[in-house]
């Protein structure tokens, strides 16, 4: 019993930044009906904000967290005036080749005028400290990052219920022709969407990069496939649903890891991918059916 408690406490530590990722993933995706392939290109441009401000010029983590965010919002920003929005309007296949081809970019650029070498700097001290409840060994890092997560996801919820953004946001989610009709201003729309996306990753990358501390051109690949995966697990277009899937796919990771034989430990990733083709297989749609948004 003991085992499984820090399992799960292990797992929802680790689903926590999965749910942030799949919850920015789900917020353009209701709007735009857009799988953004490009959502981990926040989390490369933090992590070389981390680099050179840690890194090179030793600046401290406090300063290092609020700039790690912003990098992420003007990021998503950016992608979104130069690449989504001269594709408004075209086909899924469209504009899923234009998410792809904003990765390509953006690690070329980081390659070309950067370095392809990873790029190291210090945790933070506390990350690796642990703390005991009777015979529970709890990492520092983890209750933080649950902790930070429950009042993202709080202050999120708060947000798209009770104001006049987050009625926008969710009437266009549920049909974007008909909220544009009722006065919805598209292209405001899709813009807050995309900040509240960069704000949900930038908050996810402090977590990743703290743990990770290194970075390089494809360091985003690994967080956007998390995020996309928990948010094909929730369900598309589920806010709800990608919180659940980022959890689920967490407590998969470390449940699997911890109960596999030593001989197959290392094949964790494999056994998650194939747990999550038959859910596919069997449900398609997700832990939660949801109607897909209209795309403007």
């Amino acid at each position: 019993m003991t085992e499984l408690l820090q399992n799960l406490i292990d797992g929802l530590g680790r689903g926590s930044i999965y749910a942030l990722l799949a919850l920015g993933v789900a917020v353009v995706f209701g709007v735009m009906h857009l799988l953004n392939f490009a959502h981990g290109e926040m989390i490369t441009v933090a992590g070389y904000v981390a680099f050179w401000t840690i890194g090179t010029n030793d600046w401290s983590w406090w300063l290092v967290v609020p700039l790690i965010v912003l990098s992420a919002i003007a990021t998503s920003l950016v992608i979104e005036r130069i690449a989504f929005s001269r594709v408004r309007g075209a086909s899924d296949f469209t504009l899923l080749l234009t998410s792809f081809g904003v990765h390509f970019v953006v690690s070329a650029i980081f390659l070309l005028y950067v370095s392809a070498s990873v790029k190291t700097f210090p945790r933070p001290t506390w990350v690796a400290n642990t703390y005991s409840v009777r015979s529970l060994n709890i990492e520092v890092f983890d209750t933080v990052v649950i902790g930070v997560t429950l009042v993202t996801l709080i202050a999120t919820t708060l947000l798209l219920q009770r104001t006049m953004f987050g009625l926008s946001l969710r009437a266009a989610a549920a049909d974007f022709d008909t909220a544009r009709l009722m006065g919805v201003k598209s292209d405001s729309v899709i813009r807050g969407a995309f900040a509240l996306s960069g704000l949900l990753a930038g908050i996810a990358g402090v977590f990743w990069l703290m743990r990770a501390g290194s970075t390089t051109p494809t360091a985003g690949i690994d967080p956007m496939l998390k995020g996309v995966l928990a948010a094909l697990i929730g369900g598309l277009g589920s806010l709800r649903g990608a919180v659940i899937g980022g959890f689920a796919l967490g407590l998969a990771e470390v449940l699997l890891r911890s109960r596999l034989p030593d001989s197959v430990a290392s094949l964790t990733e494999g056994v998650v991918f194939l747990l999550i083709a038959l859910l596919f297989i069997f449900r398609p749609q997700g832990l939660i059916t949801v109607a897909h948004a209209e795309r403007v």
